[in-house]
């Protein structure tokens, strides 16, 4: 039997977009035990790591949080898991495969999901 024959890939790999200045120099501080808890702590707090953390008080002398609410959260975590969903039942479709009765039950319940989620995104703006 003959191996499929790949597709040459056109386009970027994908994946996180290469940063425009690396940052790839170590810097140390020393501390003790309780300064390391109590920074790590407050990092914490600024929902950031301990290196943006000290980062940005060291450059600006304060830390800027840069958070979502939990709502859009949630719902960029359900977009995406329903995205992954239909992605699948698409991948079979353009194989020419015909969709199972799960696969079905699984299409309903996403278009239940997404008519949901489009009310609590309505609810949330308004």
């Amino acid at each position: 039997m003959e191996s499929p024959v790949k597709k040459k890939r056109t386009g970027g790999k994908g994946g996180r977009p290469k940063a425009p200045i690396k940052r790839d120099r170590h810097l140390t501080v020393m501390c003790n035990i309780v300064e390391k808890k109590m920074i790590q702590g407050n990092a914490k707090r600024a929902r950031t790591n301990v290196s943006v953390y000290l980062r940005q008080l060291g450059l600006n002398g304060r830390v800027t949080v840069k958070t979502l609410p939990r709502e859009v959260l949630q719902f960029t975590s359900i977009l995406n898991h329903m995205a992954a969903n239909l992605n699948q039942i698409a991948k079979k479709r353009n194989k020419g495969e015909d969709l199972n009765t799960l696969d079905r039950a699984l299409l309903n319940q996403e278009v239940r999901g997404l008519q949901t989620l489009v009310k609590e995104v309505k609810t949330y703006l308004v």
